[in-house]
């Protein structure tokens, strides 16, 4: 796969998949979620009110740039925060069960073998002391039917070979830093993919590595969702990685979800003007000319969250109304949500009988 193919976005999205509403019982279900952190400085509020629903089997991509509160979503469901950190509102559901009145020996079951996580950094996740076999048998031991050394050897001889690591009888006998990046990412993917979970949650599981490594482990986690059946939250600041990988995208700014839709519906149609300034600072192979157009301003202070919109003082378009109050999901036309009062300004025409200013 090309440089070009993976790092610029073709617009023309392969095989838009249709919106699909989510089902009666979604395997997750994130409800109104608030994180908070309490620092020396005062409470950061990472994420403020994100909800959305994972259905069995499917892909949803969370995009967004750093501080934006992917991360912390994601680790607010594996409940694995900083000890100042602690889910202040909302709730997380496990097939229709409450993850937040688990008790710790369900919590410590839910971790593994029902979710587990790649992390950003696999040499960092890795513990250099120990060998590749010694970390993949722990969890294999911990976990699963594999409970003794000869039979959780073999089983993650056979996950690494199921993720592409060549000579996987050698590489259970190395140490971390003896292998290259790509390597490493792989044996991430086969300890977490070795107590089969129902969801897998990939924390920009590309960030390291160099472009053609990106576009292989990119196709290993697509032909193993497939094979697995399992469903798939793969977090990332990369439009290009999620544009034909993912069901459904959700873009995030400010800890709060700015928009949701189909690839087709976030490419082609976008509503947010956080979206819109997202695709205009990014190149597009159609036209390597033109001349790009960063976001202007500063990332936000999560200490000192804005009343409105989070992303109004570096809107270019910003209303009045949009310091003011924060703006409610409304569905497009083409049945996706955004969250912006250039939206909303028709919708609140009819209802006050007045221009939103």
């Amino acid at each position: 796969m090309s440089e070009q193919k993976i790092r610029k976005i073709n617009v023309r999205v392969a095989n838009p998949k249709p919106h699909r509403a989510s089902s009666d019982h979604p395997v997750l279900s994130v409800e109104n979620l608030h994180t908070s952190f309490i620092t020396d400085s005062g409470e950061v509020k990472a994420v403020n009110g994100v909800s959305f629903n994972l259905d069995a089997g499917k892909i949803l991509g969370v995009v967004g740039e750093s501080g934006s509160g992917k991360s912390v979503t994601a680790y607010s469901i594996l409940q694995i925060l900083d000890q100042n950190g602690s889910i202040v509102e909302g709730d997380i559901k496990f097939k229709g069960k409450s993850l937040l009145e688990y008790s710790q020996k369900e919590l410590d079951a839910f971790r593994g073998n029902n979710c587990s996580i790649i992390f950003q950094d696999p040499m960092t996740s890795l513990n250099p002391v120990f060998t590749v076999g010694y970390q993949m048998n722990e969890a294999l031991k911990l976990h699963t039917k594999y409970n003794t050394t000869q039979l959780a050897n073999e089983r993650s001889r056979q996950l690494l070979e199921m993720v592409g690591v060549n000579e996987p009888e050698k590489r259970l006998k190395q140490y971390p830093f003896e292998l290259s990046g790509g390597m490493r990412q792989r044996v991430m993917i086969a300890m977490a993919l070795a107590c089969e979970p129902d969801i897998l949650i990939a924390d920009e599981p590309t960030t390291a590595l160099d472009v053609t490594i990106q576009a292989q482990i990119l196709e290993l986690m697509k032909d193993l969702q497939k094979e697995l059946g399992m469903a798939i939250i793969l977090v990332t600041h990369d439009l290009g990685v999620i544009a034909s990988m993912c069901d459904e995208i959700i873009v995030m700014y400010g800890g709060r979800v700015c928009e949701r839709g189909t690839a087709e519906d976030i490419f082609y149609r976008p509503a947010h003007e956080y979206t819109k300034g997202l695709l205009k600072s990014i190149p597009n192979a159609d036209n390597m000319k033109e001349r790009l157009v960063p976001i202007a301003g500063t990332p936000i202070n999560l200490l000192n969250m804005p009343k409105g919109c989070a992303f109004c003082p570096r809107c270019e378009n910003a209303l009045k109304i949009c310091l003011e109050e924060v703006p409610e999901e409304l569905q497009m036309p083409d049945g996706h949500f955004a969250a912006c009062w250039m939206n909303l300004r028709n919708e609140y025409v009819k209802e006050h009988g007045k221009e939103v200013s």
